[in-house]
């Protein structure tokens, strides 16, 4: 026969384990949600390569706004008032971003989803997924190529350009994010686009000071390693809203 165990024992080893089934659950949570998104990604990609068919109808019930400043780019952007704190409240800003999108598709809705709209201004964040080969292998080359596509096409229809960086990843909040898009290439490429702002006459906004540790992403400003949390969001948008005023200066 076995010894009997006294239910304190039972109890106690309770309170011991169930921070750890939390701990494990809120993990597997996250992980869930972040293969969601991609999965919703991938089905959009089979579906609407260019993602046209997101801001489409939105478009077209929007009235013109000659102050109107349109933020177009991947996951960051779109995300960005996703949480407790709203994007830019009382301020001509338009949210025209869309997870897991290279910036060859970017280029495709670039026309329907800033062109078209009249901005006074763009902010263009992308490159991202192109290195994490969403929409199939890409170089620094092809993004670059992308990038001065967007930039050129936005000047010769009177918007100014504002260009950041890419943002920094971090392997602490479950995924490896630093596989697919690693912190070298990263590096690389945000140097080129703030070298290439400087000769096309764009504003350069650049993210790192405030979200970046090292060579990866801060902790306590994202809770995937990819994307922004709240705490991050706010200590970018004065960056924003800085560059933003700049590329204005003298209309």
């Amino acid at each position: 026969m076995f010894p009997k165990v006294p239910r304190s024992a039972f109890a106690a080893c309770a309170l011991l384990i169930a921070p750890l089934l939390v701990a494990q659950s809120t993990e597997a949570e996250k992980r869930i949600e972040e293969l969601e998104r991609e999965s919703l990604g991938y089905i959009r990609l089979l579906t609407d390569w260019g993602g046209l068919t997101r801001y489409g109808s939105d478009n077209t019930e929007l009235k013109p706004d000659r102050n109107r400043v349109i933020f177009f780019g991947d996951d960051v952007v779109e995300r960005w008032g996703e949480g407790k704190s709203p994007f830019f409240p009382g301020k001509p800003y338009l949210n025209r971003g869309m997870s897991k999108q290279a910036t060859p598709q970017m280029l495709v809705r670039f026309r329907q989803d800033v062109i078209n709209l009249k901005p006074a201004a763009v902010v263009i964040q992308g490159g991202s997924n192109d290195l994490a080969g969403f929409a199939g292998p890409a170089t620094e080359r092809t993004i670059a190529e992308n990038l001065t596509t967007m930039t050129e096409l936005a000047k010769l229809h009177g918007i100014r350009v504002v260009l950041a960086s890419v943002t920094p990843v971090c392997d602490c909040g479950g995924p490896k994010h630093t596989l697919r898009r690693p912190p070298g290439r990263i590096m690389g490429l945000n140097e080129w686009i703030k070298e290439y702002a400087a000769r096309a006459g764009a504003v350069f906004l650049d993210f790192d000071p405030v979200l970046k540790q090292g060579r990866s992403m801060k902790r306590e400003v994202t809770d995937d390693g990819l994307v922004p949390n709240d705490a991050g969001y706010a200590l970018m948008a004065p960056l924003a809203e800085k560059a933003i005023a700049e590329a204005l200066r003298g209309r």
